[in-house]
C-alpha cells in the first residue's frame, strides 16, 4: 500500500515537474507533430518500464501507447530534456521490447 502511494506521489511529482520546465515546445528539426509535454503524457502506460533499474517489462498499454506516438516523437523524448524517473536507454530499448519496427534512435 505505501508502494501505490509512493508511485502516486511520484508520479504527480513528475507531472508538476514537467509543466513547470517549460517542456511544452516542439522541436522543430523532427517530424513529430506532438508538442515535448503530449508525447511525454502519451507514454505515461510505460512509466514502470522505464523506470532506473525497473525489470518490468513494457504492458500491452504501453506498447499501443509507443505504437501510437512513433519513432520520431519517441526519438524526441530519448534526445529531449531529462526526465525525472526515466532511463533514457530503457526508453531507447522500448521498441525492441514491444516488436516495433521503428528505426534506432540516434542518442544526441
Amino acid at each position: 500500500m505505501k508502494f501505490c502511494r509512493y508511485l502516486r506521489a511520484v508520479s504527480l511529482v513528475w507531472l508538476v515537474m514537467m509543466m513547470m520546465g517549460g517542456l511544452v515546445a516542439e522541436v522543430e528539426s523532427s517530424p513529430c507533430t506532438s508538442t515535448f509535454f503530449s508525447a511525454l503524457v502519451q507514454l505515461i502506460p510505460c512509466r514502470a518500464a522505464v523506470a532506473p533499474f525497473s525489470s518490468i517489462l513494457p504492458s500491452d498499454a504501453c506498447c499501443n501507447a509507443l505504437r501510437g506516438l512513433g519513432q520520431p516523437c519517441l526519438c524526441v523524448l530519448v534526445n529531449g530534456p531529462p526526465i525525472s524517473g526515466v532511463d533514457r536507454n530503457m526508453a531507447s530499448q522500448l521498441p525492441d521490447k514491444c516488436t516495433t519496427n521503428f528505426e534506432p534512435c540516434e542518442i544526441m
